[in-house]
């Protein structure tokens, strides 16, 4: 575990350190044109460099996503990088459209994930070495941005590709033969019933009135700034003291940019809610299309009065469904909260893989000890779970379906095999458009590499 970790490190410094390309690009640009030696340069491909720093981190990844299986020569994993940054230089090239909205919102998903990890924003800046949230969402967006690019560029180019379930059952077998069929790990399904804990009429009541009497504290005279810093209950008022810079493609909560965008500079809002709380908002600035504000959030508090009564309610419902005076999939319809899953019969969709199978070696650790133990059909205990953005639920979860590991099968994995399958087809596509596109690319390799012996003729200039 504590290689893991200093490995992560090691990788988050290396790629701080690809990030400052961004910076720099142009001035290497020219320099790459000029043919002039640039010390730690590996490669250029079009109008992208490639860092000796970023094959070591490359590695670093590869290493980790294969359990340590993965070839990481660095002329193996040079050219993996080539590649992609060819794809990234032609969807420059070809126009491809990735939106500053979307962007953002993944980055936004992705520092929410790594704050919830590490407990805190705080905890998540200092381990990966940032001030500020800005700086980790700047250097961020340029990864993003890059990865969006590639993926975009590889699905124009493999648009047209199906396959057959002829094609399925061929390249099964051909797996078969030569002893290559792949190994699945255990793989559960869940599905969910949750309630969310709501405050009390009284307590949102005392909320809005101690909002509306900082409000007119501010107008009175005492500094927001001050307010914001001494009861706000934004996590990030110690980074920023409540200080946002926002644009109409900012990933804010729809509530947020509305209040911003609907006063003028010095004004300040009425109190609002949105799904993090209640809000009291002034503009400082306008620069343009962006708005300079600091916003002071409150988030009502939960009684244990009000805890006890919703767990008790949903612990009656689990207990009418052991009963079977109601089916799961009638309660998840009648009672539950969670819009993601209640017109799925409660069912969860993974993330990462946009079904709703979880590999049960990779699952959010969390997650894992609650249902790990349980056995096809088996509810979980009723227990409590707090979003960052701070709303409260209770929930209990179904292991609705268990398959252990084992060797993949044709009739009980066809739906694996032919993603396989098509994954190939899609690859090999690729890999003739690369063949295709290095003759229409500037690439300039470092001579330390020129022993190197690439599947396709990078070397060619």
């Amino acid at each position: 575990m504590q290689q893991k970790t200093n490995n992560l490190k090691r990788l988050i410094r290396m790629i701080k350190k690809i990030l400052f390309i961004v910076f720099i690009s142009l001035a290497i640009q020219l320099q790459a044109q000029n043919k002039v030696k640039i010390d730690g340069v590996a490669t250029v491909v079009g109008k992208n460099i490639v860092l000796d720093s970023e094959i070591d981190a490359y590695k670093l990844e590869l290493l980790q996503q294969s359990d340590g299986k993965a070839n990481v020569e660095d002329c193996v994993v040079l050219e993996k990088i080539m590649r992609r940054k060819l794809l990234a230089h032609h969807a420059e090239i070809d126009s491809v459209v990735v939106s500053e909205a979307e962007i953002n919102q993944q980055v936004q998903r992705k520092v929410q994930y790594f704050s919830q990890q590490l407990g805190s924003q705080k905890k998540m800046l200092e381990f990966y070495g940032f001030e500020t949230i800005k700086d980790m969402n700047d250097e961020m967006y340029q990864v993003e941005r890059e990865n969006m690019l590639i993926d975009r560029e590889r699905q124009k180019i493999t648009t047209d590709i199906d396959i057959t379930p002829e094609e399925v059952k061929r390249y099964y077998n051909s797996l078969k033969e030569k002893g290559n069929l792949p190994e699945l790990g255990s793989e559960i399904e869940l599905a969910q019933i949750v309630i969310d804990i709501s405050p009390s009429k009284e307590e949102v009541d005392r909320v809005i009135a101690r909002l509306n009497e900082i409000r007119e504290q501010v107008k009175n005279g005492e500094s927001f700034k001050m307010k914001t810093i001494l009861y706000s209950d934004d996590p990030g008022v110690s980074q920023n003291s409540g200080e946002y810079k926002i644009t109409r493609n900012s990933p804010f909560v729809k509530e947020f940019k509305e209040a911003a965008f609907s006063l003028d500079e010095g004004d300040m809002s009425e109190p609002f809610k949105s799904d993090f709380g209640y809000h009291i908002l002034l503009v400082e600035k306008i620069m343009g299309k962006e708005r300079v504000a600091r916003h002071l959030l409150m988030q009502p508090k939960i009684s244990d009065e009000v805890l006890n009564k919703t767990k008790d309610s949903l612990n009656k419902i689990r207990e009418n469904i052991l009963k079977l005076e109601i089916t799961f999939e009638e309660a998840v319809l009648k009672y539950s909260n969670d819009k993601a899953t209640r017109q799925n019969k409660g069912m969860i969709v993974n993330p990462q893989s946009g079904d709703t199978h979880f590999d049960l070696t990779r699952m959010d650790p969390d997650l894992y000890s609650r249902v790990s133990s349980l056995k096809e059909g088996e509810f979980s205990d009723v227990f409590y779970e707090e979003t960052r953005e701070g709303k409260k639920m209770f929930k209990f979860i179904l292991l609705k379906s268990k398959t252990d590991a084992h060797q993949a099968d044709l009739a009980n994995d066809y739906v694996k095999i032919k993603n396989l399958a098509i994954q190939k087809k899609r690859d090999e596509e690729v890999d003739e458009w690369v063949k295709d596109k290095i003759g229409d690319t500037y690439i300039k390799i470092n001579d330390k590499f020129k022993d190197c012996k690439f599947k396709n003729n990078w070397k060619r200039n």
